[in-house]
C-alpha cells in the first residue's frame, strides 16, 4: 500500500531509526583488514620499517653504537691514554678457546719482541707458553666516568700481569680498541649536533623564503648561490683554521660543530623553500590563515609535516657528511685536537705510506667509518618509505 500524497506546503513523512549504528557492519572485513584500518598514522609507519629488513638491522645496529658510547669507559679494555711502552706498535693479538688440545676459554698468548737492528723494526711472535685469560666484568685503568666519579670496572680486561690488544697499539703503545671505542662518543655526536643547527637553520630560513617570498627570498637565494659557489674542503680549512690554538678542546669541539651546521643548512633551505612555495597555495593554508594563525605556527604546524619524509632522509644524508666531515679535517691536523680522541684523529696516526706497510692495523679506525655511513645510508631509506605508509 502507497502512502498517501501530501497536500502542497505539508512536510514529507520520513522515518528516523533511533538505534546505534555500527560503521564498520556495512562492509565486512577481516581481523587483518580491521587491524590495518584503526591502526594509529604511527603504527602503520612501524609495520612498514619493519618489511625493510635491512634498515631495520642498521637502526638496531646505530642504536646499539649510540648506546656504548654512554659507556665506552667500561668497554674500553685500557684507559684512553695508558700507554704501554713495551708493546709499542704491537700487532693485534688472536683470541683462542684451545690450548693443546683442552678447552681453555677465551684467551690469548703472551709476547716476545725482538728488535732488528738493520730495519729497527720490533718484531713480536707469540709465545705458546704463556696463556693469558681474558677476564670479564673485571677491575682495570682507573677512570672517570663522564668526568664525574671514579671507577676501574671493565667489561674486559687481560689477565693479571698479560696484555690485551686486540686491534694493536700505536706508536706511544697505546691500545687502538679502546681509543676507537672512546673516539666513537666525539665522532657519532659531532654529527648529531651539526645536523640539528643544520635543520634549525634550513627549515627556519627556507621556510620563510618559500612562504612570504619577495624580496626575503631574492636575499636568500643569492646568498645561498654564493655559499654553494665555494669548494667545500678550502671552505672548512679556512674556517677551521681561524679558531685560536688556545681555545680548550670543547670549545673546538663546538666551533667544528657550529661549522659543519652553517655549511650544510643552505641546501636543505632551498628543498624546503621549494615545497613550501607548492603546499602555501593550499586550501588549508587559507583555512589556516583566515583564523589567524601566524607564520610560525602555519609552516611548524601545516608545511613541514607535509614533507616530513624528505626532511628524514635528506638528515640521514647529511649525519655522515658531517662525519666525514670531522673526519678530514682531524685527519688534517685543523679539525678536533688531541687530548679530544675522534676516529679522525685517530687516523693522523696513519698518515706516513711507510706507517701503513709496517704497521696497517693503524687503518682500522676507517671500518667504523665506513659501518656507520651506510648504515646511516640504509636506515634513511627505510625511514622514507615508512614516512608515506599509504604508498
Amino acid at each position: 500500500m502507497t502512502s498517501p500524497i501530501p497536500a502542497p506546503g505539508e512536510p514529507l513523512p520520513h522515518y528516523v531509526s533511533t538505534a546505534p549504528f555500527d560503521p564498520y557492519s556495512v562492509e565486512v572485513m577481516t581481523e587483518e583488514q580491521v587491524r590495518v584500518n584503526q591502526a594509529s598514522q604511527l603504527r602503520l609507519m612501524w609495520w612498514k620499517f619493519k618489511r625493510h629488513k635491512v634498515a631495520l638491522a642498521s637502526g638496531i645496529f646505530l642504536a646499539v653504537l649510540y648506546g656504548m658510547i654512554l659507556i665506552c669507559e667500561f668497554l674500553a679494555p685500557y684507559d684512553l691514554h695508558t700507554r704501554n711502552v713495551d708493546f709499542i706498535y704491537a700487532p693485534p693479538q688472536r683470541i683462542h678457546f684451545f690450548h693443546e688440545g683442552e678447552f681453555v676459554g677465551p684467551f690469548v698468548y703472551g709476547r716476545t719482541m725482538t728488535l732488528d737492528m738493520d730495519t729497527l723494526k720490533r718484531n713480536y711472535a707469540d709465545d705458546p707458553s704463556k696463556v693469558e685469560p681474558i677476564r670479564f666484568f673485571c677491575r682495570g685503568d682507573d677512570y672517570r666516568f663522564w668526568g664525574l666519579f671514579e671507577s676501574n670496572l671493565h667489561l674486559v680486561c687481560p689477565a693479571e700481569g698479560g696484555q690485551l690488544f686486540l686491534l694493536g697499539t700505536d706508536r706511544l703503545g697505546r691500545d687502538v680498541l679502546s681509543r676507537i671505542i672512546y673516539g666513537a662518543r666525539i665522532s657519532l655526536t659531532i654529527g648529531l649536533l651539526g645536523i640539528t643547527v643544520s635543520f634549525v637553520l634550513g627549515i627556519v630560513i627556507g621556510g620563510l623564503a618559500g612562504y612570504h617570498g619577495g624580496i626575503f627570498d631574492l636575499v636568500v637565494q643569492r646568498l645561498i648561490e654564493v655559499l654553494q659557489s665555494i669548494p667545500s674542503i678550502p671552505l672548512w680549512l679556512s674556517l677551521a683554521a681561524i679558531m685560536p690554538a688556545t681555545w680548550s678542546p670543547l670549545l673546538i669541539y663546538l666551533g667544528i660543530t657550529v661549522i659543519l651546521g652553517l655549511l650544510d643548512w643552505t641546501g636543505l633551505a632551498r628543498a624546503v623553500r621549494s615545497k613550501l612555495l607548492a603546499l602555501r597555495e593550499e586550501d588549508y593554508v587559507l583555512a589556516a590563515q583566515l583564523m589567524g594563525a601566524r607564520s610560525g605556527r602555519i609552516i611548524g604546524r601545516h608545511l613541514v609535516p607535509g614533507f616530513m619524509s624528505h626532511l628524514i632522509a635528506t638528515a640521514t644524508i647529511s649525519i655522515p657528511g658531517m662525519i666525514l666531515g670531522e673526519t678530514a679535517l682531524s685527519f688534517l691536523g685543523l679539525g678536533l685536537r688531541p687530548p679530544i680522541t675522534s676516529w679522525g684523529i685517530l687516523l693522523t696516526e696513519a698518515k706516513s705510506v711507510s706507517v701503513i706497510a709496517f704497521y696497517p692495523w693503524l687503518l682500522f679506525p676507517t671500518i667504523p667509518v665506513i659501518l656507520v655511513i651506510l648504515a646511516f645510508n640504509f636506515l634513511g631509506d627505510g625511514l622514507r618509505d615508512a614516512a608515506d605508509p599509504y604508498k
